[in-house]
């Protein structure tokens, strides 16, 4: 983990450590199941696996290959099999899961024969088969399986232009269930099996049906809402003309809905959450206070444009430096979210940095305040920063090196600008992934 120097660096790295080992994959699989003989309990139930003749593990998402070795060592010999898609460069070695690699944000050619191992799978499961669904993060970009007539290269240029819009991962989320196979409760609809989830959510509120584009979940929206995001984004026109036919008949009921709630085959399918947002932001709060700082947990959690809430961000920090409210010297504010960017150019960041580099025009010339971003999975957009951390002198160190911050932002290429200021975290791969973690310090 490379941090900025700074006279936060150790309290900084401190809190980072504590929030992601909270949320750490293979631990929080662990903590949600266990094994008593022949017997499998999830949370408050229980899998008598002498009833199942295969128990098959699939998934998808950043943390996936993670959460697989904790099930492995859960199961042994158990377990027969199974397959999960991470991201490139997430890969850990496994014993009788496989791992594949495959794109992410943009889905590539390895996600859709991901997709299509990981389908074929789950569809020739049977009454008497038990099927442990994994899902983290990124799992929606990972697992691109179109529906018939559309191709890999649409769904291409229709997340492209979704991921630069500046729409929400749900309104994202209700227009990829709706191209697909897997999403949107698909998976649960292709098989027989009896059904496990087990989620590591990184959706704010924790909703089944976003996390993953909820695969074994019901579906609460529709090809008309799909439709509707398209339009209010003004993305409509921009998007193949094949996704505006096919999503055109659905809405006019000549293709089949994504199951809804009352479903009858969801009786056979059970989730359980095994690690979220606030369960890092916990223990980042508890941090703080060994630490003996006044601390505050923000809520609700923090969305919204980046380059807004990083300013508003910023703008608390300067009213509890300037104001001593709602906090005073020494203190702490903690808070989680995922914001959005609407990209106008070709920029490079993503939206941990740009909160931070808005955050840092409003605290400019305060001492000793800081405020710091970080993406919980090591990636902040397509960079391989996790956040940045800011403080009073930012500004000034930007004019004193001729890096125009504010330009950066207005270009949303934060990234070159916080890396000539070193003010870049990097982690790389946590092994989690739980949207963003955001701290205001006060010393």
């Amino acid at each position: 983990m490379q941090i900025p120097s700074s006279p936060i660096r150790p309290l900084l790295k401190k809190f980072i450590v504590r929030g992601l080992a909270a949320v750490d994959a293979y631990t929080a699989v662990g903590r949600a199941i266990s094994r008593n003989g022949e017997e499998l309990i999830v949370g408050r139930r229980r899998y008598d696996l002498q009833r199942y003749e295969h128990v098959i593990v699939v998934g998808a998402g950043k943390a996936t290959a993670s959460m697989a070795r904790a099930v492995e060592q859960k199961l042994g010999p158990r377990l027969h099999g199974g397959f999960v898609v991470v991201k490139y460069g997430h890969n850990l070695p496994t014993k009788r899961i496989a791992v594949a690699e495959a794109g992410h944000p943009v889905p590539d050619r390895s996600g859709q024969q991901a997709a299509a191992r990981l389908h074929a799978m789950a569809a020739e499961l049977g009454r008497h088969d038990l099927l442990i669904v994994l899902l983290s993060g990124g799992a929606s970009s990972l697992l691109p399986a179109p529906v018939a007539g559309i191709t890999l290269a649409d769904k291409q240029r229709t997340t492209r232009e979704l991921l630069r819009c500046g729409a929400s991962i749900r309104e994202i989320n209700t227009v990829r269930k709706h191209l697909s196979r897997i999403k949107g409760g698909r998976l649960a609809e292709l098989t027989e099996a009896t059904v496990v989830t087990l989620i590591l959510s990184d959706v704010v509120d924790d909703d089944l049906s976003a996390i993953a584009s909820g695969p074994t979940t019901p579906d609460p929206t529709t090809y008309r809402d799909a439709v509707e995001v398209l339009k209010r984004y003004r993305i409509w026109r921009s998007i193949p003309q094949r996704v505006r036919q096919h999503l055109d008949r659905g809405c006019q009921g000549f293709v089949s809905e994504t199951p809804k709630s009352g479903s009858p085959l969801f009786r056979r399918v059970q989730h359980h959450i095994v690690g979220n947002n606030a369960t890092a932001i916990a223990a980042v709060t508890c941090a703080a206070k060994e630490a003996g700082l006044q601390t505050l947990t923000q809520t609700p959690a923090i969305i919204g444009e980046a380059h807004e809430a990083g300013k508003r961000f910023g703008a608390l920090a300067k009213q509890i430096a300037l104001c001593g409210k709602p906090l005073r010297r020494p203190c702490c504010v903690v808070a989680g979210g995922e914001t959005t960017v609407t990209v106008m150019g070709k920029g490079t960041g993503g939206r941990a940095q740009e909160f931070a580099a808005a955050a840092a025009l409003e605290i400019a010339g305060l001492a000793r305040v800081w405020v710091c971003a970080i993406g919980t999975d090591g990636t902040d957009g397509p960079t391989d920063a996790a956040g940045a951390v800011v403080d009073g002198h930012t500004l000034a160190r930007a004019q004193h090196r001729s890096v125009d911050l504010k330009g950066a932002l207005k270009r949303h290429d934060t990234y070159p600008a916080l890396k000539k200021l070193q003010h870049l975290i990097t982690t790389g791969p946590t092994g989690t992934n739980v949207n963003d973690l955001y701290l205001i310090l006060v010393l």
